[in-house]
């Protein structure tokens, strides 16, 4: 596309291409440095002179004063600003202060725990001091783990370790809980939705047990930039939190670019597809050797976006300089990627959102986003990739013709000057809280009058014990089964187990090279998909769904594979209703059926379909809540059922979209479905539902905003330049004669939002 050299020429050339929508220039920031806090201890102060230290970022200063006065604290600022010290300083001082305190650290994964062990380590190693700092996941090896639980002064964990082997061994653990006296919970905005809801729930447990042994630690919590840091870290550990926000860190100069790639069809304002612009933007700096991340939201996309890239660049670059990063990887194969990408050996990555979190890869300049990642927090964690020093740099996010991107390029100032998301979690969703009780019940009995963390439960126990699943005897509840609670309940979704991908290529030796969660399953490793890891293909020979296995073998073909999940809702129970002008929104409990029936084959380089097979995998049933937004208007009415239905498959489409900009979640966090005829109602209605079981709250929030999401839908379809319809707005293309399906969905959307009674 380009062929200057420095990133300072390609910039320039930038400015004049006319498909940049949007063009942010944040200026740098010199940091804000104060003197050491008086509290701080002699040694600490040498230790950070030694590294060329001479005092602390304003927000790093505000931590350790508020946490030495035993507060609990959310420090929230941007991306490489130093929130390592804001827990490593405090936690060590309170061990000068007591030699005997330990500390917690909780990581959402097992690469950031690995990263901040190098980190402390070496911070103490300076010190000269006897600290002891260890991780306890499932890669410890078993003669270490005896060393953790007896001497480790800094225990180093993720969440599922702590859930499934730290808890529910307590007794292991003596000299950790009757002596913890700090809790570190990094990357806070991790913890939301069902993940967080679940992990909420163990930090309950945790609280109990180190109630039992005589402890009280406090909360040290640090997060991106959200919308509401301090209400999800008090939601999460269930006490006041002090929120620390003064950031002082520097920052170099960075552009934020918003590049919507041309439209190749008018009438149907579908655009250039957004892997070709990334991988032609991302080709000019990695031919200048200039280090890029590119960020996309699928597997799929990102193992698509690799071996075109690879094929790019392989005159200027050799092949292996540009890797893949994503989850299903295995443990060793990511840490050597994080290694090359600091060496400097790496000079591109593409990644899911698995490298937005803060884990050290070094100094890059370049990020590129294929497409909106689906929430403002998650653009700017992957924005904050670039540019983690003082350099300049650039963030390209390339638009997608789906609604969504869409919506955001046309109103940059709602990405750049609204606030951030506001992250949700239901620590008390019944399903969830349900499993952690019996969790809690195989730790510590409960007794009459007991609550979890101030919620009361007797009821619930009640019927634990009516199911035989707890035993009640004189005012106690025991957990009295064989089976350990805790092993059966996955923290990170509704899936109890993953599927282990095993390559049979070699017949002398065949080894596992990922895995996937059973619901991904079923529309990516079915019988004949095509596989794809760091830029290789495999094809799934066999799906063994009742072990659990999956059997692929390498192939080179030029396709790959797409399957459609049908969907089937059914209303069990209706909470709240409102009457709508012609038209009914009603909200409450559904079961979803989804069954995965076929595959479409999609050449590589035009996504054209050259063939399809069938799916024969068992449907999977989820229990949760949504809405129903059902229509009784005239025009709905007398519409014939082949127009009736793109009507709603439209309407669907883009009040999900809307409703989740709204929202603020992921688009994949709530589902739209149309139907012509509903079972409970017999009217035709698109129902939203949250993708969790039991729920999270999002149709909830969907229901108490509707006024607001129906007039972002209208406002969206009636600005759009299509004809008829488009990808961009209703979903599809203009069908059914004269009048155009875009016209009908605006016209039902216009008559619901003239308000009628309230009934509820």
């Amino acid at each position: 596309m380009f062929s200057h050299k420095s990133l300072a020429n390609i910039i320039e050339e930038l400015r004049l291409d006319k498909h940049v929508s949007f063009w942010l220039e944040m200026d740098e920031q010199a940091a804000t440095v104060v003197p050491y806090p008086q509290a701080m201890d002699e040694r600490i102060k040498k230790a950070l002179h030694s590294r060329g230290i001479e005092g602390l970022y304003s927000h790093q200063a505000s931590a350790f004063e508020k946490v030495i006065e035993g507060e609990n604290i959310v420090a929230v600022t941007p991306t490489a600003s130093g929130k390592t010290f804001c827990y490593n300083l405090p936690v060590i001082q309170r061990h000068i202060n007591r030699p005997d305190s330990r500390a917690l650290y909780i990581f959402p994964t097992k690469a950031l725990a690995q990263d901040q062990k190098s980190e402390i380590n070496e911070f103490i190693d300076d010190m000269d001091m006897n600290i002891n700092s260890y991780t306890y996941d499932g890669d410890t090896p078993a003669n270490i783990r005896q060393v953790v639980r007896k001497a480790g002064h800094i225990v180093i964990t993720n969440p599922d370790m702590l859930h499934s082997a730290i808890l529910p061994h307590h007794t292991k653990w003596i000299s950790l809980f009757e002596n913890l006296e700090t809790i570190v919970i990094d990357e806070l905005h991790t913890y939301r939705g069902v993940f967080g809801s679940h992990v909420a729930n163990v930090i309950r447990r945790l609280k109990r047990i180190c109630r039992y042994y005589g402890s009280n630690p406090s909360f040290i919590c640090t997060s991106a930039t959200i919308a509401n840091p301090k209400e999800l870290s008090t939601e999460l550990i269930g006490d006041k939190v002090t929120l620390i926000d003064n950031n002082g860190a520097p920052r170099g100069k960075k552009h934020f670019i918003l590049y919507n790639p041309p439209i190749v069809n008018k009438q149907l304002n579908i655009r250039k597809p957004s892997t070709k612009v990334v991988n032609e933007l991302a080709a000019t700096f990695l031919k200048e050797r200039i280090q890029t991340i590119v960020f996309s939201r699928s597997r799929v996309s990102v193992e698509i976006i690799l071996s075109h890239l690879q094929e790019l660049v392989k005159h200027e670059i050799q092949r292996k300089s540009i890797r893949g990063y994503r989850g299903g990887y295995l443990p060793n194969q990511r840490r050597e990627i994080e290694r090359s990408l600091r060496t400097g050996e790496t000079i591109g990555v593409v990644s899911t959102n698995a490298l937005e979190l803060g884990v050290d890869i070094g100094q890059l300049q370049v990020c590129v986003m294929n497409g909106y990642p689906g929430s403002i927090a998650s653009s700017w964690q992957q924005a904050g990739r670039a540019g983690r020093r003082m350099d300049e740099s650039i963030v390209i996010m390339v638009g997608n013709s789906n609604p969504l991107d869409q919506y955001i390029f046309q109103h940059p100032e709602f990405f750049f000057k609204g606030s951030p998301e506001t992250a949700r979690l239901n620590k008390d969703n019944l399903i969830i809280l349900v499993d952690h009780l019996k969790c809690a019940a195989y730790e510590l009995p409960f007794e009459k009058g007991d609550s979890f963390d101030g919620l009361e439960i007797e009821e619930i126990l009640h019927y634990l014990a009516e199911e035989r699943v707890l035993h009640e005897q004189q005012n106690k509840w025991y957990w009295m089964n064989d089976a350990f609670p805790a092993h059966n309940i996955s923290l990170r979704s509704a899936a109890q187990e993953n599927v282990v991908i095993i390559d049979q290529t070699y017949v002398e030796k065949h080894r596992v090279i990922g895995e996937m969660d059973t619901f991904s399953a079923m529309t990516l490793l079915h019988d004949e998909a095509i596989y794809l890891h760091e830029g290789t293909q495999y094809q799934v020979e066999y799906l063994d769904w009742h072990e659990k296995k999956a059997y692929v073998r390498e192939v080179d073909v030029e396709y790959f594979t797409d399957a459609n999940l049908a969907v089937q809702l059914k209303v069990l129970d209706l909470d709240k209703e409102i009457q709508l002008n012609e038209s009914v929104l009603q909200y409450g409990d559904v079961m979803v059926t989804a069954m995965a029936t076929i595959f479409k084959k999609l050449k590589l380089d035009t996504f054209e379909n050259i063939g399809s097979g069938p799916i024969h995998l068992p449907e999977q049933e989820l229990h949760t809540n949504g809405i129903a937004l059902s229509f009784t208007s005239p025009e709905v009415k007398n519409m014939n059922e082949d127009k009736l239905e793109h009507m709603l498959m439209g309407l669907a489409h883009v009040l999900q979209h809307v409703a989740c900009v709204r929202v603020m979640c992921d688009k994949n966090d709530l589902h739209a479905v149309p139907e012509v005829k509903a079972i409970h109602s017999e009217l035709p209605t698109v129902f939203l539902y949250d993708r969790y079981p039991g729920g999270i709250g999002l149709s909830d929030s969907v229901f108490k905003q509707i006024d607001m999401i129906i007039n972002d839908a209208v406002l969206f379809i009636a600005n759009c330049p299509c004809d008829g319809g488009c990808p961009s707005c209703t979903g599809i293309a203009n069908v059914g004669g004269s009048s155009s399906n875009k016209q009908n969905v605006l016209t039902i959307l216009r008559n619901t939002l003239r308000r009628g009674e309230n009934l509820s």
